[in-house]
C-alpha cells in the first residue's frame, strides 16, 4: 500500500461519476491496500489517499455514489435468486471513536436493508467462550446475494485478547494462521472479503471523547471503559500492526483508512465497497419465462 504519497499516483480506476472523476487521483482499493512493508505509524490519520478534494468535494462525491451502489447491490441480490452464490463481507475494525458508528449510518445505511446482514460482535457469551473463536464468526457469514457487515470481528481475538493477556501468547499467536486459512475458504466459497481498519490518531480520539463529555446529548455515547482502553493505546497500535502485517493476504487484504476526517472515512469505505462490487459485476438474471407472451397476456387483461 502506498502511504502518504498514494494520492500523487495517477490512475483511471475508481471513477464512478463526473464529480468524483475531477478529484479522484487513484482507486481507493489501490491507495488503501496494506501491502508488503506497510507501517501503520507512517500513515497520517488526517491524510486522504486516493482523493484530492476537500470536505465539500468529498461530501458531494459521496452523495453521487448512492444510485450506482444501490443498483450493484440489487444486481447482486437478484443474481442470487437465479442461483448465484456470490456475496460480500465488509469487516470494520478500529479504536473507540474511530467512526464505526458513522460508517454504519452513512455507508451501510445507504444500502437496501433486505440485502444486508449486520453483526455487531461484543464480548463473547459463555457458550461462545466454550467454542473455537471462529465459531460465532462462521454463523454470521453472509448468504448468497447478501452484503454482510461485521462491526468488529474475529480480529478482536488477536487484538483485545492480546493487549489484555486474556489467553496465553502461545494460543493467540496461532490464530493469525487460523484466520488466514478461514478467510481463504470464505473467499473461495464466493464471498468477497473487504477488511477495513479505521486509523484514528490519539489526539483525535481524545478530542472526540472530550466532545462526548462536554455535550449532554452525547453522554449516552461515552463509556468509562473507553478511557481504560485508551491507556493501552501503544499496545493496540502494535497489535493492529501485527494483525495487518500477518493477515493482509491476496484472498483477503486489509485496507487501512485514515479516519481523523470523518467525511473522508465515509467516502473511502463507500468507494471500497463500490469498487469491489464493480469488480464482481453482478448481472441481472435472464427471465425464465417468455417475456413477449407475458406482455401479450397483460395487454389482454381488463
Amino acid at each position: 500500500m502506498a502511504k502518504k504519497s498514494a494520492k500523487d499516483k495517477k490512475s483511471s480506476k475508481g471513477k464512478t461519476s463526473e464529480k468524483v472523476e475531477v478529484v479522484t487521483a487513484t482507486s481507493f482499493t489501490q491507495a488503501l491496500r496494506a501491502g508488503e512493508g506497510f507501517e501503520l505509524v507512517e500513515l497520517d490519520p488526517r491524510s486522504t489517499p486516493g482523493f484530492d478534494g476537500d470536505k465539500v468535494a468529498g461530501e458531494e462525491a459521496l452523495a453521487g455514489l448512492g444510485d450506482v451502489l444501490a443498483e450493484l447491490q440489487e444486481r447482486l441480490y437478484a443474481e442470487s435468486k437465479a442461483g448465484g452464490k456470490r456475496s460480500v463481507l465488509l469487516i470494520i475494525q478500529g479504536m473507540d471513536t474511530s467512526g464505526k458508528g458513522g460508517i454504519m449510518r452513512h455507508v451501510v445505511g445507504a444500502l437496501d436493508p433486505q440485502g444486508v446482514n449486520i453483526t455487531s460482535f461484543k464480548a463473547p457469551s459463555a457458550e461462545e467462550r466454550r467454542r473455537p473463536f471462529l465459531w460465532r464468526i462462521r454463523k454470521a457469514l453472509p448468504t448468497a446475494g447478501q452484503i454482510g457487515v461485521f462491526d468488529r470481528s474475529h480480529y478482536e481475538d488477536v487484538l483485545i485478547v492480546r493487549v489484555h493477556d486474556m489467553v496465553p501468547a502461545s494460543q493467540w499467536s496461532r490464530r493469525y494462521a487460523q484466520i488466514n486459512a478461514f478467510e481463504q475458504k470464505v473467499a473461495a466459497s464466493g464471498t468477497t472479503v473487504i477488511k477495513v481498519m479505521l486509523h484514528i490518531s490519539s489526539d483525535e480520539q481524545k478530542a472526540r471523547l472530550a466532545e462526548r463529555l462536554e455535550r449532554p446529548e452525547k453522554h449516552w455515547k461515552f463509556n468509562t471503559g473507553d478511557l481504560d482502553e485508551r491507556a493501552h493505546w501503544a499496545a493496540y497500535q502494535e497489535a493492529y500492526q501485527v494483525a495487518i502485517e500477518k493477515c493482509s493476504t491476496e484472498a483477503a487484504p486489509w485496507f487501512v483508512v485514515p479516519a481523523d476526517r470523518k467525511w473522508y472515512a465515509r467516502l473511502a469505505v463507500t468507494e471500497l465497497v463500490l469498487e469491489h462490487l464493480k469488480e464482481l459485476d453482478p448481472q441481472w438474471p435472464k427471465a425464465d419465462f417468455n417475456v413477449e407472451a407475458e406482455q401479450k397476456r397483460l395487454a389482454e387483461t381488463p
